[in-house]
């Protein structure tokens, strides 16, 4: 062979760099071990909550929560309080070699993995400068609706929609405002969606810019974001994290900061249209056409009020009134009276009364009033209604905000507010202006967030404040007022504060938002993953005894059928597998679920290329030639069906990585390096060894006993019996076929929905499951047992095409409540979540399209870039009809199974992107037996 002084000295190379770059992994895990126990033997000073709280589960659980935030707290006290001892003889610290440990994905110790897609009409709506146009917002719907199934850009769509619906008009006139000089006035169309494609691709660049920031603000050690300009999507990986609320607030906050003006009850003409509003909507609903207006309501002020219940001089008296916990009054509606809807939007907002001010004048709250959130939807619906939206001001925008108590039992009240925007819908002063931001207290020891503000946002600020003297001014995040204090005195520094009714922790986390900046382009999360790392214990241990068990069976299989050649080959499966999870390391991917199936198909590619190399010298010292020619012959002639048998594999891998997201990226990466390492491993560094070993005139023992008769008389007839495998192929081909019309069970990546994984202490029926969760969603769910009969995974799609920040709890909390009856008496909501939920995963309908519509690519061209392989390379059209029918009948056979037998095996076959890597890898194998 020759180069081989290059060969070894490539493989000497790799084996120290990958033994030295998985050091720091071995080096870690033993100091983060040694912390572990440190903090369990700490935690032992506690009483166990059987002893804290004998006889009480639901005390106990709670107690033991407490226990485990005190244990991570602990741990990771001590972890930073050691991150800089030398560890390795001194040779590196614990914060040097956490950056350059192996990274676990969180199918492997937990966390969340989240897909957020870059919204751009929203960027689009900005460069317009707001506009109310129907022209430009109607194009933008329209865009948005067609990007669920399209495959082009939100930019492109939303110029093809403006052409279509308006085909003389000119788009210059409404972006020349914001443009900077960069749209002239008489550009063409085509010019200014360049413009706009030109400034999507910055605010993408920006955006994932700022949740960089963000993350890394956020305090996750192994924090992992993968964007993807060209689908718009930006993957972010959380490893070890379990606030999920907080991590979507976190996240999707655009950090959209803004200072509005605010309507109060003062104003005797709100009073007046929101008792003509609520008419018009009592109207609406019993079928009434409804034209009354503010004006109208004049003769009904005497007797007519806003607020349903008497004068309150505080305002947890008007909060106990929504909330339905005051017992001294009552808000239900006389049955008669709520047949025919009446004062359906006094029932819904409980409106403010003033109160006695310390002059002894009636002070109006800066809210308007209470509603409990789960009535937001129907009350958001009224207000959108045209005849009631045209009996407020132009001006006025009503927003949601945070109760100020902190009385549990107002948890779920939200307060009403009314703002005054310009007339374009937006703040007078944004949060632009924003040049810093921290975590602070104000002047009564609350919780706040201290702001200072650039040189034009003072002199704005100094103006609204001046103008508002004793006059309250809505502090809003992302259409949140988070404050609305009253203006004391004119604020001409740029120094203020924001302060509400939060905890610390988002305090924090506010101020860091404002802090990095805000989002050019909102990003919205449209797939959630969540990982107990209990699951993710599991799946280290299923994964690793797979890899363990198949490990070990193909070592003794080598040995077993090639003799002391075994030995060859399994010596370059070691460094194959050394090499692959070093690389890895190295290159600082991270190592999930299916990286490790990844790398047990490398362990076959690995071996299959020594098995056709042996196979090969078999066969020429069958025909009677020595050792070294037959081993200089069978690595030279095995070459060629070698190489073609890795690049068509290597194909499919690379097209799974380009279409594959997620888990399904990771299981890609790994084969594809797997693959790359398996040539050098098996071709190079095997005959390497071959020529060292027979240089001493010493040779290896290719045959066996067992080997030697299996195939001495082997004669299979396989000519003869062609018509019954014609018949099979038939019968495959049928129900292949079939296997559409069928049907398959679609996952949740593809159907679009919220799938949990739940491991019960007991065997469970999913029958009675599923009714008890029929009855709590008004729909059925899809349930079916996982791996054991005590652990069952549930897919709903209730509720999966609704909005909003506590849509995810409520759908869990209803979950919880169909599986009580399952569970042990007294289990919490919290025990539930932390205990008994492993997985949980939301696919929004967006998204899912985009994964069936990558899928199916990822699979035609797969096939057509093979076939086109086999068409260059052995210039024979048939040779690629072949390879088409041969890939056909092997994947027909995986179909007919996903299909067919759904409903009769006891776990589940759903189709999602693993099952297309499955169907890929398939296809690259079976390219590889028709190549060979």
């Amino acid at each position: 062979m020759q180069l081989k002084g290059l060969v070894r000295f490539f493989a000497i190379a790799l084996t120290l760099i990958c033994l030295y770059q998985l050091s720091f992994t071995w080096f870690v895990r033993n100091h983060e071990s040694a912390m572990e126990e440190k903090a369990s033997t700490w935690l032992k000073r506690f009483p166990t909550p059987e002893q804290q709280y004998p006889g009480n589960k639901e005390l106990q659980a709670a107690y033991n929560d407490s226990l485990n935030d005190l244990k991570k707290d602990r741990l990771q006290r001590l972890l930073d309080s050691t991150k800089d001892t030398k560890l390795a003889f001194g040779l590196t610290t614990y914060r040097g070699a956490k950056e350059k440990e192996l990274m676990l994905g969180l199918d492997l110790q937990g966390g969340m993995s989240v897909t957020m897609e870059v919204g751009l009409d929203g960027l689009i709506k900005s460069l317009a400068n707001f506009t109310k146009d129907a022209s430009i917002n109607n194009a933008i719907e329209s865009a948005v609706s067609r990007k669920a199934n399209s495959g082009a850009d939100l930019i492109t769509l939303f110029g093809e929609e403006f052409k279509k619906a308006n085909p003389s008009a000119q788009l210059a006139p409404f972006f020349v405002t914001r443009s900077n000089g960069k749209i002239k006035i008489d550009a063409s169309n085509d010019a200014v969606i360049n413009y706009l494609r030109d400034q999507s691709q910055a605010a993408f660049n920006n955006t994932y810019r700022i949740l960089r920031n963000r993350i890394d603000r956020f305090g996750v050690a192994s924090a992992n974001i993968n964007p993807d300009p060209a689908k718009g999507i930006i993957n972010v990986e959380l490893a070890g994290v379990s606030d999920k609320e907080r991590v979507r607030a976190y996240l999707q906050s655009t950090a959209n900061l803004q200072f509005f003006e605010v309507y109060t009850l003062e104003s005797k003409d709100l009073q007046s249209a929101i008792i003509a509003a609520d008419k018009s909507i009592q109207d609406y609903l019993n079928g009434t056409k409804s034209t009354i207006t503010a004006s109208d309501t004049a003769k009904t002020k005497a007797t007519a009020s806003v607020t349903t219940t008497k004068t309150d001089t505080t305002k947890t008296a008007t909060l106990s009134s929504v909330s339905g916990t005051d017992t001294n009054k009552t808000t239900k509606v006389d049955t008669a009276k709520n047949k025919f809807n009446q004062n359906p939007l006094l029932r819904i907002v409980q409106f403010n009364q003033p109160y006695q001010g310390e002059n002894g004048k009636a002070v109006f709250p800066s809210a308007l009033g209470y509603v409990q959130s789960k009535d937001t939807g129907t009350l958001n619906d009224y207000l959108a209604l045209e005849s009631v939206k045209n009996l407020f001001p132009s001006n006025l925008t009503f927003m949601y905000g945070k109760a100020e108590s902190n009385d549990p039992k107002f948890k779920d009240i939200l307060t009403l507010y009314g703002v005054k925007t310009l007339d374009n819908g937006q703040a007078e002063l944004e949060g632009d202006h924003i040049s810093n931001a921290a975590q602070d207290f104000d002047e009564r020891g609350r919780i706040a967030i201290r702001m200072n503000m650039d040189k034009v946002g003072s002199n704005i600020w100094a103006k609204m404040t001046t103008r508002n003297v004793g006059k309250p001014i809505a502090i809003v995040l992302d259409n949140f007022v988070y404050s609305a204090p009253n203006v004391n005195d004119p604020i001409t520094t740029g120094n203020s504060q924001i302060s509400g009714n939060y905890s610390l922790k988002e305090a924090k986390d506010l101020a860091e938002i404002l802090e990095s900046g805000k989002l050019p382009a909102p990003a919205k999360i449209v797939q959630f993953q969540q990982v107990g790392p209990t699951l993710g214990k599991e799946s280290v241990k299923g994964g690793g005894m797979a890899f363990l068990v198949s490990f070990i069976v193909i070592f003794a299989l080598m040995l077993l059928y090639f003799n002391t050649a075994g030995w060859v080959a399994n010596i370059a499966l070691i460094l194959n597998l050394l090499f692959t999870i070093g690389v890895l390391s190295a290159l600082g991917f991270t190592l999930t679920a299916p990286g490790i199936a990844g790398l047990v198909l490398t362990i076959g590619m690995a071996v299959d290329t020594n098995v056709i190399i042996f196979e090969r010298i078999k066969e020429e010292l069958s025909k009677g030639k020595n050792y070294a020619t037959a081993v200089n012959d069978g690595y030279r002639r095995s070459l060629s069906p070698v190489l073609d048998a890795h690049v068509t594999t290597l194909l499919t891998a690379i097209i799974l990585a380009y279409f594959g997201l997620g888990p399904v990226l990771g299981f890609a990466t790994t084969q594809i390096i797997g693959i790359l390492l398996s040539l050098f491993c098996g071709i190079l560094v095997s005959r390497l060894i071959t020529d060292i070993y027979t240089n001493k005139n010493r040779h290896f023992e290719y045959f066996t006993g067992i080997s030697r008769r299996i195939f001495k008389h082997a004669a299979f007839k396989f000519i003869e019996y062609r018509k019954y495998a014609y018949g099979l192929s038939a019968i495959i081909l049928v129900l292949g076929i079939g296997s559409f019309f069928n049907g398959f069970d679609e996952g949740v990546e593809f159907a679009g929905g919220r799938s949990y994984t739940i491991k019960f202490d007991k065997p469970v029926n999913t029958d009675e499951i599923r009714d008890e969760l029929k009855t709590v969603f008004g729909e059925a769910p899809i349930v079916k047992t996982v791996d054991t009969k005590n652990q069952v995974n549930i897919t709903t799609s209730y509720k999966i095409k609704e909005s909003g920040n506590n849509i995810d709890t409520e759908v869990e909390s209803l979950l919880f409540k169909g599986v009580t009856k399952q569970l042990p008496a007294g289990t919490s909501f919290n025990t539930f979540e932390t205990v008994y939920k492993q997985r949980s995963q939301t696919v929004l309908p967006t998204i899912s399209d985009d994964l069936k519509s990558g899928a199916q690519k990822a699979t035609i061209f797969a096939i057509l870039v093979i076939c086109l392989y086999i068409f260059i390379r052995f210039r024979d059209w048939r040779y690629s009809l072949g390879t088409i029918v041969a890939l056909l009948h092997d994947v027909f056979v995986t179909l007919i199974v996903f299909s067919f037998l759904r409903k009769v095996v006891p776990f589940p076959l759903e189709i999602d992107q693993h099952f297309i890597a499955a169907v890929l890898t398939v296809i690259g194998f079976s390219m590889n037996d028709t190549v060979i």
